[in-house]
């Protein structure tokens, strides 16, 4: 992986901490799904003349992934109606590199170095402990939360290589990642009116902007990570993804004011250990 692939990765990284600050506040995780789905539709579909088609040979992994996408949210909604997000969100996002990095393997053929998997490791480990909330979540873990945060993780780990292979299929990242936002809307709205239609229509009609402006990011964000992997491996890739975390971390303490706790301080320097072994 080049400086600059890397460098990127990690702006991509950026923008999808960005995103998820933006849409956070005051919104279910329904509604906000639905919301950044219709907003990356609707630059997507503004974007797509300039694009271009993708390869036909990429259409079904397109397909394939709107759905794993579908899944992946009514796993990730499902998780947090039944558990903590100090449960749920550390195991989906802190074992789907370590995933990735196995699927990645066995499906795509692509062996990591030994530097690789563990920085993989330290990084997976940097995001379990920054999502950590202290004793009372992990004293009490709530098998049904957990599963569901399991089942979340999986989801991930698919999305992310069935869209590492696709977009290496399509010739066209940028127009594979444009095709992929419109079809997740197609899926994913029909499904968050049919949980809570009422909920959903108000959201979209009170915080369309910030919607708009969140699907931007995603785009931006997840067009970056393809294009990452049809040049780099799609395990390391994930990984580095996985840096949004430490960057919400950050928003939280420098703009939400947040305190600064010796748990994040560690994890942070966890997480930059893992980013330096796996660009070694």
């Amino acid at each position: 992986m080049t400086n600059f692939v890397f460098i990127a990765v990690l702006f991509a990284a950026l923008c999808h901490a960005g995103w998820n600050a933006l849409i956070k506040v005051g919104l279910d995780p329904l509604s906000s799904t639905a919301l950044i789905a219709v907003g990356s539709a609707v630059v997507s579909i503004v974007c797509l003349p300039v694009a271009g088609m993708p390869a036909a040979a990429a259409w079904p992994w397109l397909i394939a992934s709107a759905f794993i996408h579908l899944l992946y949210f009514a796993a990730l909604i499902e998780s947090y109606r039944t558990g903590d997000l100090g449960q749920v969100y550390p195991i989906a996002r802190g074992t789907a590199p370590l995933m990735t990095a196995g699927a990645s393997l066995v499906f795509v053929g692509e062996h990591l170095s030994a530097t690789s998997w563990s920085g993989i490791a330290a990084l997976a480990a940097g995001v379990l402990l920054l999502s950590a909330r202290g004793g009372r979540e992990l004293a009490h873990v709530d098998r049904r939360a957990v599963g569901f945060a399991l089942l979340t993780a999986l989801t991930i780990c698919a999305y992310s290589v069935v869209d590492g292979i696709g977009a290496r299929a399509s010739l066209n990242p940028q127009s594979y990642v444009l095709w992929l936002l419109i079809g997740n809307a197609l899926a994913l709205v029909p499904y968050a009116l049919w949980r809570d239609s009422n909920g959903v229509k108000a959201a979209m009609r009170r915080f369309w902007l910030r919607g708009l402006g969140g699907g931007t990011m995603q785009a931006l964000s997840y067009g970056i990570a393809l294009w990452a992997m049809t040049l780099a491996p799609i395990a390391i890739v994930a990984s580095l993804r996985e840096t949004s975390v430490l960057f919400g971390a950050l928003i939280a303490v420098v703009v939400l004011k947040e305190p600064l706790r010796a748990v994040r301080i560690v994890a942070a320097v966890l997480i930059v250990f893992g980013l330096v072994l796996i660009r070694l």
